[in-house]
Formats: structure tokens, C-alpha cells, sequence
């Protein structure tokens, strides 16, 4: 089966880059560093791009697309790891649900455990041993005749958190049958795009936003563009 990774060019997915970073739009179903599989990462692939060694500061499921962010040296991965754990830098992402949300917009706050080997996250209202806590606000865009858009801001950053927790409110992303959806979609992605990334860029201090588009291509993601949601 053919999946976003096996199409397009690299330098296409650029979204941001200078000598101390470099972003990309990862297509969906694409690994964001190497796993099991035997196809390229977006790591691999950045590291031939750019001709030298490259630094994964955050992650992206596979099969979600939007900003992965890379320092170039050590010093810029410092910076923003201290960024990402004083919770400075500001995520925001896109999800396609099927099933409108209890309220137009709201905050989410459960107790998540990662269960191993299982590559699953579940979830509590109550904390358990080994949990850790997981917080997103949510605010309903738009739907159409079958979906609902969402954005969603992660408050905290923690295995499979958007996934499970729109789950958890009966809001599964289309496609993600680990989660709950009725089917899965025909290239393994699911409708998670990591839309916005907002953070100070390591040696000026300016801020820099970062704006990522879904997958013009996909039918769902074109039809809520369509209709000016982003």
C-alpha cells in the first residue's frame, strides 16, 4: 500500500528553517523517527535533506501529519526541550471527529497510563499508580453532514493524549480504530493534525508561529477549508 511517505519531496514540507531549526509538514502515516518498519522517518529524511545530523525535539504519531520541529546542534534542543517543560510553547492542533462534543468548547483533564507493549494509552478520571496527568481545551469549529472539526490546545503533552481523550467523550477521530472509530482510513492516517506551534526561537528570543495546513488532497480536511475554518 502507498502512504504519504512514498510521495512528494522533501523540500516541500518545509514549513521553517535557519541554522539553528528546521520544521516540517509530516504527512500522515509517516514515522516521525525510525520504528519497526523498513520505510524512511521524517528523521532519516530531513537528515538527507539538510546534509547533517539532526535533533527531534517533540513527537507526532504516525499516523497524525502536521509541524515536527528539529534543532541542528545541541544547544538550540537544549533551548526548546527547557521550553516544552516550562509548558512555553503553545500547540495547537486539528482534529475530525465523529460525533459533536458535549459542549462547544471545554477542558479536558484525566489521569493517562501508557500500557506496554500495547502502544495504548488509557485513561482515568481518578489518578492511579504510574499515571500521569493529561489537560487540552477544545473548541468546535465547524461540521459537516457526517463530521465535526475541532481545534484542540494541549496543555500538557503526554502518549496518545488527544486520541484518547476526545475518545474518552465519545469524539473519535476519524480513522484512529485503535481509539475507538468505526473504520479506519485507506492510508493508516487519522484526521490529527498538529496545526500550530508557537515557541521563541533560541538565540534572537523572537517568537516565531508556525502554521501548518492539513493535506489539501484529503477530501474531509478540503471541505472544512472550504469552508474558512482554517
Amino acid at each position: 500500500m502507498e502512504t504519504p511517505a512514498a510521495t512528494g519531496a522533501i523540500g516541500d514540507w518545509v514549513l521553517y528553517k535557519n541554522n539553528q531549526l528546521i520544521a516540517f509538514n509530516k504527512p500522515p502515516a509517516l514515522p516521525t523517527q525510525p520504528d519497526k518498519g523498513e520505510e524512511k522517518s521524517l528523521l532519516d529524511l530531513g537528515e538527507i535533506y539538510t546534509k547533517s545530523k539532526l535533533y527531534l525535539i517533540h513527537r507526532l504519531d504516525r499516523p497524525a501529519g502536521g509541524i515536527v520541529l528539529f534543532a541542528k546542534n545541541k544547544n538550540a534542543l537544549a533551548h526548546l526541550n527547557q521550553q516544552f517543560s516550562k509548558r512555553s510553547v503553545r500547540k495547537q492542533y486539528l482534529a475530525v471527529v465523529q460525533a459533536a462534543p458535549p459542549a462547544e468548547t471545554g477542558t479536558l483533564q484525566h489521569w493517562l497510563v501508557k500500557k506496554p507493549g500495547q502502544n495504548k494509552t488509557t485513561l482515568s478520571e481518578v489518578f492511579q499508580e504510574n499515571a500521569t496527568e493529561a489537560i487540552l481545551k477544545y473548541q468546535l469549529l465547524g461540521k459537516s453532514d457526517r463530521y465535526f472539526l475541532l481545534s484542540v490546545e494541549l496543555v500538557t503533552g503526554r502518549h496518545h493524549q488527544i486520541r484518547a481523550q476526545l475518545a474518552a467523550i465519545g469524539c473519535c477521530i476519524k480513522g484512529d480504530v485503535k481509539y475507538g472509530a468505526r473504520r479506519s482510513n485507506p492510508d493508516r492516517s487519522i484526521h490529527l493534525q498538529a496545526w500550530q506551534l508557537e515557541f521563541q526561537h533560541p538565540v534572537s528570543g523572537e517568537q516565531v508561529t508556525l502554521v501548518a495546513p492539513p493535506p489539501a488532497s484529503d477530501p474531509v480536511w478540503a471541505a472544512f477549508s472550504q469552508q474558512g475554518f482554517f
